[in-house]
């Protein structure tokens, strides 16, 4: 195995192109690399995008135009780890744009049906907390919620 780590593949069906443009417009640290087309050899049409290589915050991604077999769900998620309310509600705004929707807990699915957890960077910490107390009131906090509001959290968490 080579030292650059695991890259995740994500199965589109023709929207591969499309969804790496989207990524790497939300997240710093990204950009474009690949695009490999299929060939005569099929299954695709001749010239239309198979994969494309992309990095979105430094990760590495194939988006993959593998047809309609296969859809995304909960399953498989990815977090995305805020330092405050300014960066949770950069992220849920981007992510939940022209066909995306928000979903409990600070989950929500993107406009291709990838789901997302956009998370204030401190609940783990506030969650796992060994003052149970601290941790039961975080935590409920967080059950209630749609979007995170780090705001509440910290109230929650603090007894306030």
């Amino acid at each position: 195995m080579t030292t650059d780590g695991f890259i995740t593949c994500l199965w589109f069906d023709g929207q591969a192109e499309e969804a790496a443009e989207f990524y790497v417009s939300v997240f710093k640290n990204s950009s474009i690399g690949r695009v490999s087309r299929y060939t005569d050899a099929g299954p695709g049409r001749t010239g239309s995008v198979l994969t494309v290589e992309f990095t979105a915050d430094g990760q590495k991604f194939v988006a993959l135009n593998g047809g309609p077999q296969f859809t995304f769900n909960e399953a498989i998620s990815f977090q995305v780890p805020c330092a405050d309310q300014a960066e949770i509600d950069h992220y849920w705004t981007k992510l939940t744009e022209n066909g995306g929707e928000g979903g409990p807990c600070g989950w929500l699915k993107d406009r291709y049906g990838v789901s997302w957890q956009v998370v204030y960077d401190r609940l783990p910490e506030m969650i796992n907390d060994p003052d149970g107390a601290k941790a039961d009131r975080a935590m409920k906090a967080m059950m209630g919620m749609g979007k995170l509001e780090v705001a509440a959290l910290e109230r929650a968490y603090a007894g306030e």
